[in-house]
């Protein structure tokens, strides 16, 4: 502890809870750095919002200290010190929640404020000592035991008991934010169109593996047993979360499409049509949430002449495995995640493979990608949660974030120079991103564009796996492929790994044209990078909150962004349905 830097941080915080009693904006601004920021998660804002320079912090302190009491403002734990700067985490409570945040000064002013709603008041999660009691202890005529309870809800919900929300879409995404809405007993119904849970990863090609290790891949409230290895296959990873939706007593209609979705402005609720077990089902919730991926329908380029070719096309969502090839030839179009692995897939088997590599991407090694994680075994064993360690990652804008990733990248190109240089000289096109940020601001701006290499790096500089790159497709033949430079590839099977969609086309389909529109572009922070226009908006635009149509959400994102976010998606449809007032700042 240090004494003087702890008697800084609780002045500041004094004094800007002073502030906000008085209402003072001047006072607060001068408290806050030239180039500071604030990012709130629903305490003040009640949106996931970002503001950065004095004068935007004042407009964002004006409007919310006119309509939010906050108090309670104490340092909890340590305050640190790097450098210049002074950091501690802090409490407060407003008249609805109890809130979390992180403050960060130099030379007395500060440079981060991070804001958040940890629980609402009156409305916590049913965990540890507020848990159900279950069984009553004492004699009770007709007594309905947890089986009839179960069934009984399933049973009437969606038929004479109308859910509150409607989740589309249960992969990981939709799976988490429905087990946080049921720690909240908010009546919800997830509707996916597979078979069972889970088939939305068992369904993707065989090889695939997940490329996070096993402590960044917890879903809330039950993490993985002690002895799961550190990388999943995507069908154990699949089995989990089959078991997860019936451990969690999630309210889960496989097999079922949602066909039609229509916002009622009269009631204020959506008509939904659902084909389910051969019926077709309505279902009129509140409020409505997309949670289908961060990805729309896959991207497959129209071909001159491809109906001209004599073997198989696919795009990479439906590629299985390189079996059916052994002995034969294949070209890969792409050169992400997917193009790596599924190269090295049919090399594996027995084909002979070729990237078609059409623009650069960033790769690095599993090594040094997950050297620098903080979720690790030794983090774990001293103690700190995984909700801590996310949190602690939200305490960062991304603006912070994009100048630390900056950083970060130019020591990892320098650290592995070597790796890096093989793959030149092999005619790979490197990118560490177009403002060489890396890869985490890159999966933020289009979340693609990477590889993570768990081995066909070394297939690519041995040649093993064949490589043609800075070349397009021009046409293609009965054989094969004919590029831009007027060589020719001959194949029995060509992949694309084009990547996919705007999630935006989600909404298209599922509701309309008009309402994807309104609500414009999902994803993205505006980079001003490619697939992501500016201006810059400092938060994933349309994720986790409000959007400019009513009653319409959106989730999605990898298993951290869903476990962490899911729990302020599921804090703002708790609180509508209780008829807190909700202002949202914009």
């Amino acid at each position: 502890m240090y004494i003087l830097e702890d008697k800084q941080v609780k002045s500041w915080l004094s004094e800007f809870g002073e502030c906000f009693e008085e209402g003072n904006v001047e006072r607060a601004a001068n408290m806050f750095a030239d180039t500071g920021c604030w990012r709130d998660l629903l305490s003040f804002s009640w949106n996931i919002i970002t503001v950065t320079g004095i004068e935007d912090i004042s407009k964002m302190f004006r409007v919310t200290c006119a309509r939010i009491n906050a108090w309670g403002w104490k340092v909890e734990g340590d305050v640190r010190r790097s450098g210049d700067e002074v950091s501690c985490w802090f409490i407060f409570e407003t008249e609805v929640a109890l809130c979390k945040g992180k403050l960060t000064l130099i030379d007395g002013k500060c440079t981060v404020f991070f804001t958040s709603v940890m629980e609402l008041k009156g409305y916590e999660e049913r965990t540890f000592a507020r848990r159900k009691t279950g069984y009553i202890n004492s004699a009770v005529r007709d007594r309905k035991t947890w089986l009839d309870c179960k069934e009984d809800e399933e049973e009437r919900l969606g038929y004479s008991e109308q859910p509150y929300v409607v989740v589309v879409g249960g992969g990981q995404g939709g799976i988490a934010l429905a087990a946080r809405l049921r720690m909240l007993d908010v009546p919800t119904i997830v509707i996916d169109k597979n078979n069972k849970p889970g088939d939305s990863w068992r369904n993707r090609y065989h090889s695939l593996y997940l490329r996070n290790n096993v402590w960044q891949d917890h879903l809330p409230y039950l993490e993985f047993p002690d002895n799961w290895p550190i990388f999943m296959s995507k069908d154990k990873m699949g089995d989990w979360l089959e078991m997860y939706v019936k451990v969690m007593e999630i309210n889960y209609w496989t097999s079922s499409i949602c066909t039609n979705a229509t916002y009622r402005q009269d009631t204020g609720k959506w008509s939904l049509e659902i084909e389910r077990r051969g019926q077709t089902v309505r279902l009129c919730p509140k409020h409505l949430v997309i949670a289908t991926g961060m990805s729309g329908y896959p991207k497959m380029p129209e071909i001159t002449g491809a109906d001209l070719f004599d073997g198989v096309i696919c795009h990479s969502s439906d590629f299985v495995h390189g079996k059916n090839f052994a002995g034969k030839r294949a070209v890969v179009v792409g050169s992400n995640n997917s193009a790596h692995d599924i190269c090295m897939d049919l090399w594996e088997q027995g084909c002979e493979v070729t990237m078609l590599q059409r623009s650069s991407t960033l790769v690095v090694r599993s090594e040094t990608f997950l050297s620098r994680s903080k979720y690790t075994q030794e983090v774990s064993d001293s103690g700190i949660k995984t909700a801590d360690i996310d949190l602690s990652g939200a305490a960062i804008p991304y603006n912070i974030m994009k100048d630390e990733m900056t950083s970060i990248w130019a020591e990892i190109a320098e650290q592995d120079k070597d790796y890096y240089k093989c793959l030149r000289d092999r005619g790979f096109l490197l990118s560490f991103g177009e403002d060489f940020s890396g890869l985490e601001m890159m999966y933020m701006y289009r979340g693609s564009g990477y590889y993570i290499d768990v081995g066909a790096t070394e297939l690519i500089v041995q040649g093993k796996i064949r490589l043609r790159s800075d070349v397009t497709i021009d046409r293609m033949n009965n054989d094969g492929i004919v590029l831009d430079d007027g060589s020719e590839l001959d194949a029995d099977l060509i992949v694309f790994a084009t990547g996919y969609e705007s999630m935006d086309t989600w909404i298209s389909e599922l509701i309309s044209e008009e309402v994807a529109n309104k609500v414009g572009r999902c994803w993205g922070l505006g980079s001003g990078t490619k697939y992501d226009p500016g201006p810059w908006e400092g938060e994933l635009r349309n994720m986790w909150k409000p959007t400019r149509q009513e009653g319409l959400w959106l989730h999605g994102g990898g298993l951290t962004q869903s476990r962490l976010y899911s729990r302020y998606l599921a804090m703002q449809l708790k609180a509508r349905m209780e008829n807190i007032t909700t202002p949202v700042y914009l």
